[in-house]
């Protein structure tokens, strides 16, 4: 399950996504965590040390790498660079598991708190005038259009802030996705911004109240996002300490708000996962892209690289080349490229 926690800045969803991981971890589930916000912080509220993030190695030093071993044998794919960032598998597409070794997680992806980490990468003075970070969020977007994860597996994406996701189609790659909204007006603003966007995409939104602290609080939130709202957080003594570096055991948050994290794993354990409509979008958002700047860049018609007979789903399986064992790069990969 592909689970997005999206909401205003600074109103939590960082440490809402870190302490869902944590959950899932905690009762050995399948996770693998990916901070995908321009401020790089789910690493520090997994438990690392303040300098981890900048110690990993980013999604996007690899794109090329990336892209060549996720290209696999598909014939409608002539060259890795021929691949966007909204590239679709097809048939001869490497697709990952969750849970599996391959070489894009050997390099990548990192533990931290217990928790598979991989991030997009911070951006840096190189950037300023002359990148947007949602080329950054390029990788994370190929990774999970390739990404066929199962029930009881999930992959917990930390979200840039606020509505700036729907300048992709990354929006559309979640089976559920989370907008943390505290009982401010500029928060629930965020919520009505996403949740019209969203609606006509069919995205399964669940809000989850945030900094609670008395009854007029979820009457607020009820007032303004009615029947969306899951459930709530109250204003935490553990989570004030992990703001300020102590991440503690995770026994130690407080019952109600270990309770909340039960109610939205319960609640994404609870969602179905739509294969027909992922694979709808993912064609969709790949024409859009190819009519809009990618053919033009790529100097070919990339909408010829939809496999019109693929769909992404369980049924899938039997459709891409087997990862190396051992985490070993494919042979037409040169291996230098996966060096930490």
């Amino acid at each position: 399950m592909k689970v997005a926690f999206v909401g205003k800045g600074g109103s939590g969803k960082t440490t809402l996504a870190a302490l869902y991981a944590r959950h899932l971890e905690a009762e050995g589930r399948p996770v693998l965590a990916i901070d995908a916000d321009i401020n790089q912080h789910l690493a520090v509220a997994l438990g690392g040390p303040a300098h981890v993030a900048t110690a990993m190695t980013p999604l996007g030093e690899h794109l090329g790498a990336i892209k060549e071993y996720l290209r696999g044998d598909n014939p409608r794919i002539r060259s890795a660079a021929e691949m966007v960032k909204t590239t679709p598998p097809g048939s001869g597409s490497r697709l990952l598991r969750v849970g599996e070794d391959n070489p894009i997680y050997a390099v990548c992806v990192r533990a931290v708190g217990g928790v598979r980490l991989a991030v997009t990468g911070e951006f840096t003075a190189e950037d300023l005038g002359v990148a947007c970070y949602h080329s950054k969020v390029g990788a994370v977007e190929l990774l999970l259009n390739h990404m066929l994860d199962g029930p009881g597996e999930y992959v917990v994406v930390d979200m840039t802030a606020g509505a700036d996701s729907f300048a992709s189609g990354l929006f559309t790659r979640f089976d559920r996705t989370f907008l943390v909204c505290e009982p401010t007006v500029r928060s629930v603003g965020v919520y009505r911004q996403y949740a019209g966007y969203a609606r006509d995409y069919g995205v399964a939104l669940s809000v989850i109240g945030n900094k609670v602290e008395d009854a007029a609080d979820v009457e607020f939130l009820r007032e303004h996002v009615g029947a969306d709202l899951l459930t709530w957080v109250s204003r935490s003594a553990y989570v004030r300490r992990a703001e300020r570096g102590t991440v503690g055991p995770l026994d130690e948050l407080e019952a109600a708000n270990r309770a909340v994290l039960g109610r939205v794993a319960d609640t994404v354990d609870g969602t179905a996962q739509d294969w027909a409509a992922f694979t709808r979008w993912a064609h969709e958002f790949h024409r859009r892209n190819a009519v809009a700047w990618a053919n033009e860049r790529a100097g070919v018609d990339l909408t010829t690289q939809i496999d019109p007979e693929f769909r992404m789903g369980p049924q899938a399986l039997g459709a891409p080349i087997p990862a190396p064992s051992g985490g070993t790069p494919p042979a037409r990969v040169d291996a230098t490229s996966w060096l930490p």
